[in-house]
């Protein structure tokens, strides 16, 4: 954790790690397999370049209490104070969303569009999946089969993280990745895995106003490029953009190259001023 990051707890019991003191609040969201410290080279680079940043724990995950039912419409209530109190500080707010956090940034889009000013959409899409129960529970049972065999959510991440990085991703990189997925609670996990596999926002797509920037990876098998691409195209204004030799984990395997896209975008769209 960066020296000059501080925590804040919310008042719905949501944890929060904040670095700089800006204008702008770009507020990140992880996804299924992170926390808020799955951000320090964000954060910090953000701060260093005159932004705020703030990094959630999602409900259940780290420092956050969990919510029941577990859902998107939950997590998008749950996320609006976290909002609400940098639009109090008188700040822009754009959401820096990666994976399942992408999905929340859309679901807080169409939920309280009056609180967001941008959107970073990494590695996500308007939907999971094909919609039909079935699937649905195959997808899950293969996700957590190893807990359900026994495993720990640190043996799980170990061989999971490593399926979605690119081939040639820096060991401690990927390190890194599967420590942040380790702390997941493994009960935490399988309540996002339930919610994610019910995500659809195709719909609301042409609906978005504000401004956006998908960022894909060039080896992600998770949110394909192609997806990413074609989610961009329904979204009125937004830009695409795909980041070569990373994959999935594009925020954590290659911190820099990711921090320059999105500081690019943030420039552009939302000065400093």
């Amino acid at each position: 954790m960066s020296a000059a990051a501080t925590t804040h707890r919310h008042a719905n019991g949501i944890a929060t790690l904040a670095w700089g003191d800006g204008p702008v609040a770009v507020v990140m969201l992880h996804g299924i397999g992170g926390g808020k410290a799955a951000w320090p080279a964000q954060g910090e680079a953000l701060a260093q370049a005159g932004y705020r940043a703030v990094a959630w724990d999602m409900p259940g995950y780290g420092d956050s209490v969990l919510i029941d039912p577990y859902d998107f419409d939950g997590l998008a209530q749950a996320l609006a104070p976290v909002l609400q109190a940098e639009r109090d500080a008188g700040r822009r707010v754009v959401l820096l969303g990666h994976s399942m956090g992408g999905m929340v940034a859309q679901q807080a889009c169409a939920a309280t569009p009056a609180l967001i000013d941008g959107m970073v959409l990494s590695g996500t899409s308007p939907a999971f999946g094909k919609g039909d129960g079935p699937w649905q529970r195959e997808f899950i049972a293969a996700r957590t089969a190893p807990l359900d065999a026994g495993k720990t959510m640190a043996q799980l991440a170990a061989g999971l993280v490593r399926t979605m990085v690119a081939p040639d991703a820096d060991a401690q990189a990927v390190a890194f990745a599967t420590a942040v997925m380790a702390a997941v609670p493994a009960p935490t996990y399988r309540a996002a895995l339930a919610a994610l596999v019910r995500f659809n926002q195709r719909d609301a797509l042409p609906r978005i106003a504000v401004p956006v920037l998908a960022l894909a990876g060039q080896h992600d098998t998770n949110a394909a490029p192609e997806v990413m691409q074609r989610m961009a195209q329904r979204i009125a204004g937004a830009e695409y953009r795909c980041l070569p030799d990373v994959g999935h984990l594009a925020c954590m395997e290659r911190p820099e190259l990711f921090n320059d896209a999105v500081l690019d975008f943030l420039r552009r769209r939302f000065p400093l001023r």
